[in-house]
């Protein structure tokens, strides 16, 4: 048995005005993708590690696209080069028994809003309607009809932050094996959910949405249960099917599947409002913060670059040091044109220079700093969770009195500790972070600090989601708008039920 391997991983961020561009993806081909993915992890090794259990199977890797952070849309030109590379490298794979795609669900582009769709779909046309396809994707994905259409099974993550990529990956892979034996017959049922979510809530070892997670485990791992969970979308991907969705896949069981994925998504509903971020203002966030003892981490989630923000936001620097904030902070700021001005000054040089406000120019405006390089790197390193490789493109980390920068010339993924531990600076050593994540593992930050304070700080990624402007995604949808009023609808789909 042939299996085929491909994947494309990126979330779009559609209100920041920086594109994400072809150079912007780790790409990788054929053995190339194994290779990249040895350090394990991800959910390609847990499928793989399932995979390589039977004697009789031979896995084929094709094509990988990572996202090096998140971004905005991506452009038609960038996304054509992307799309076609995978679908080549499906082209010349031959003959295959089944296929197994991890994908995102959150990408966007310039001239497709369903990216995810349009591969599943191509992909289909080149594999046959006959062979199993099965996918692995993000709970912060949006599940369109296209990829149900043309999917055999969606598999989505069970926790927030994500630490179940592995785990995703093996129970994918073990549907995979289960439809290629002729053991299942795979029915979904999907209910639309009219809201947006961001918030503490949504942690899933804390958080209500881990109580409605537990529920749809229960499903899945019941008797004719294939997969269970939820797509709670990117509410900063504004596209037509933006919203959050229950999905229940069962063994040609669709009365279960509808009955599952009405209960998950009425179970939902009633807590969307306390499915929103707490936020308190910048003003008010700093003087909480330089009274409090102890380590203080300021997530500043609307500059997430995880979550597609372009990373360039001074505001909580500007407010510390305007209010004359005493003690000791860490920031990390996007800003390639500081960098490269540290660059051609040297280790233990002072410049002085405009440091954020280069990318997202319509929120945030260059301020002058005068500053020390203390450090100067590649920006080539390992991620804390996973040892997989990240750029962060040329980097310097600059001091300001008492105030560390860790300036990097592109965005880099912030949801752990990596870019300040590969640049010298342990949180722990300070008495304020700015976090820009909305949510980390909680032994990163939570665990040990004194107090998170969820800033309310503008930003293309900001938990205010009304203050957006979605411009798109079909309305009514709450809390964009108030009153939406919740009917649940179910739709099937199965290509082999009967």
């Amino acid at each position: 048995m042939k299996i085929l391997i491909a994947e494309c991983l990126h979330e779009v961020c559609s209100f920041n005005p920086a594109p994400t561009k072809y150079e912007d993806f780790f790409v990788n081909f054929g053995d190339q993708v194994l290779a990249y993915h040895q350090r394990g992890g991800t959910e390609v090794a847990g499928a793989c590690q399932v995979f390589r259990e039977r004697t009789d199977m031979t896995v084929i890797p094709t094509f990988s696209a990572r996202g090096i952070a998140s971004g905005g849309v991506i452009p038609a030109a960038d996304f054509d080069r992307l799309t076609s590379e995978f679908l080549e490298r499906i082209r010349h794979a031959g003959p295959v028994n089944g296929a197994y795609f991890t994908l995102h669900g959150a990408m966007a582009a310039e001239q497709e809003s369903d990216p995810e769709g349009y591969l599943l779909e191509e992909s289909r046309k080149i594999l046959g309607e006959k062979i199993p396809i099965v996918v692995s994707c993000d709970l912060h994905g949006i599940l369109t009809d296209r990829m149900l259409q043309h999917a055999d099974l969606i598999v989505p993550y069970h926790t927030y932050p994500h630490v179940d990529f592995f785990e995703t990956g093996q129970r994918a892979a073990r549907l995979l094996l289960r439809c290629l034996a002729g053991e299942i017959c795979p029915v979904t049922a999907k209910v639309e959910i009219p809201a947006l979510v961001r918030g503490d809530e949504l942690i899933t070892a804390t958080g209500i949405f881990g109580r409605l997670i537990g529920k749809a485990q229960q499903y899945e791992r019941g008797t004719n249960g294939l997969a269970a969970g939820y797509f709670i979308g990117n509410p900063f991907t504004d596209v037509p099917d933006l919203r959050c969705y229950s999905i229940v896949a069962t063994d040609n069981d669709p009365g279960l599947a509808q009955m599952a994925a009405i209960d998950l998504a009425n179970d939902f509903w009633p807590h969307r409002q306390k499915m929103q971020a707490q936020l308190l203002p910048v003003d008010v966030s700093v003087q909480l913060a330089s009274n409090t003892p102890g380590t203080v981490a300021m997530v500043d989630a609307a500059d997430a670059t995880s979550s597609g923000a372009s990373g360039d936001s001074n505001v909580i620097l500007r407010h510390l040091i305007e209010t004359g904030y005493q003690r000791r902070a860490l920031i990390p700021i996007v800003d390639a044109i500081a960098v490269n001005v540290a660059f051609a000054a040297g280790v233990g040089s002072t410049i002085s220079v405009n440091i954020g406000g280069t990318i997202d120019r319509q929120r945030f405006s260059p301020f002058p700093i005068t500053a020390q390089v203390a450090m100067l790197s590649d920006g080539r390193f390992r991620s804390e969770s996973y040892q997989q490789e990240w750029y962060s493109g040329p980097t310097a980390v600059l001091r300001v009195g008492n105030m560390t920068i860790v300036t990097t010339s592109r965005p880099v993924h912030l949801f752990d500790r990596s870019l300040f531990l590969a640049h010298g600076q342990n949180p722990r050593d300070f008495d304020l972070i700015v976090v820009k994540s909305p949510h980390c593992q909680h032994h990163m930050y939570a665990e040990w600090c004194t107090r998170l304070i969820h800033v309310d700080a503008p930003g293309s990624t900001s938990a205010n989601l009304p203050t957006l402007g979605h411009t798109i995604c079909r309305r009514p949808v709450y809390p964009l708008d108030v009153e939406t009023e919740f009917r649940p609808t179910v739709k099937f789909f199965s290509r082999t039920a009967h």
